[in-house]
């Protein structure tokens, strides 16, 4: 089914589109009356800042519509905290209703969106965590007319699948920046933690972490579901080897334990990792941890939920279906972090 296809046969479940169209032009108008308002300032400067900052940038007027999202997040893991933030956010402004749910097993992820499916959302915005145990059900949702996107994993396989759009960071050039600022640390070894095994997005970030770092890379697998077992395997692998210079971790929670690790190893090693949470940015600051690439998981939640609305209501599809939004990577350290620290202390960074 082509997208013109599927977007009709969306269109076509239910005679709340009649009305739309009005509906629409009233939420587009009020939008650009923003925008103009903000532009056409005639102080500018502090001024017009603090006024956009006061207006409210209303709600659409749009039929409520339903949009679920389903991670491959795992228990305890703060970084979909953040992904979730942004999804809600999005869909508080575009009448949405937004029902969540996660689970780190591709078997069970896929069985959530076959339940979202079953409840007749009007879209699905999915990670691609393991792609070919999605491939069924994602194909299930196209054949009867659900639009589906993809956020945070999943870049090398979303079009394959048939999905509208993507919402992330291309893990290889991730990984590959972060080998390359590696490069100007000084690290001459360095260990990268994986702590999912079969994990795509997980594998290139190591991968491309390898390709571009000068220096000798080995790759440590931990049980990431299981926080003190990641310790105790990090710290035995720095006592084991103590000419490991640097631990890379690929998320904010494992690059905090990290730390203890090193300081329960005896080790001299730095720690720098892929993904920010709040207490990430306050070990950037404090120098705990070296750096962080922040791939703007507000952002990946947000535009998923909001490609979805506009998809249903405006027939817009970002990328043409054709190419991805990269929502990364951007570096963090402590030439910068106090920027980003005032988002993170609301949950949004």
């Amino acid at each position: 089914m082509d997208r013109s296809s599927r977007h009709r046969s969306s269109r076509d479940r239910s005679s709340r589109h009649r009305s739309r169209g009005p509906a629409l032009f009233m939420a587009v108008a009020a939008a650009a009356a923003l925008i103009l308002a903000g532009c056409s300032s005639g102080s500018g400067g502090k001024k017009a800042e603090e006024s956009a900052a006061n207006a409210s940038a209303g709600k659409a007027g749009t039929p409520r519509m339903t949009v679920a999202l389903v991670t491959h997040q795992a228990p305890g893991d703060t970084f979909w905290d953040t992904v979730r933030k942004g999804a809600e956010a999005a869909a508080a402004k575009d009448n949405v209703r937004l029902v969540y749910s996660h689970d780190p097993n591709a078997g069970v992820q896929a069985n959530l969106v076959q339940n979202a499916i079953d409840q007749k959302a009007d879209g699905i915005a999915v990670t691609l965590a393991k792609p070919d145990a999605m491939k069924s059900v994602i194909g299930q949702a196209r054949r009867v007319g659900i639009p589906v996107v993809g956020l945070n994993s999943g870049l090398s396989d979303w079009k394959r699948l048939g999905l509208l759009e993507f919402f992330g960071q291309d893990e290889s050039v991730a990984g590959e920046a972060f080998g390359d600022k590696l490069n100007t640390t000084g690290a001459k070894k360095i260990v990268c933690v994986i702590q999912e095994q079969g994990n795509v997005g997980l594998t290139q970030r190591c991968d491309g972490v390898k390709k571009t770092f000068r220096g000798t890379t080995e790759t440590l697998y931990v049980n990431g579901a299981d926080m003190p077992s990641v310790k105790s395997t990090v710290t035995a692998k720095l006592k084991e080897d103590d000419g490991i210079d640097t631990v890379v971790t690929l998320g904010a929670p494992f690059a905090l334990t990290a730390t203890q690790s090193v300081s329960d190893a005896g080790s001299k090693a730095k720690v720098a990792t892929f993904d920010l949470n709040k207490a990430l940015v306050k070990a950037v600051k404090n120098g705990s941890v070296e750096f962080a690439v922040d791939q703007q998981p507000y952002l990946q939640g947000y535009l998923a939920v909001d490609s979805l609305w506009l998809y249903e209501n405006n027939g817009n599809y970002s990328g043409g279906g054709v190419q991805p939004v990269l929502t990364g990577p951007a570096f963090v350290d402590r030439s910068n972090v106090g920027k980003v620290a005032e988002f993170a202390a609301k949950g949004t960074r």
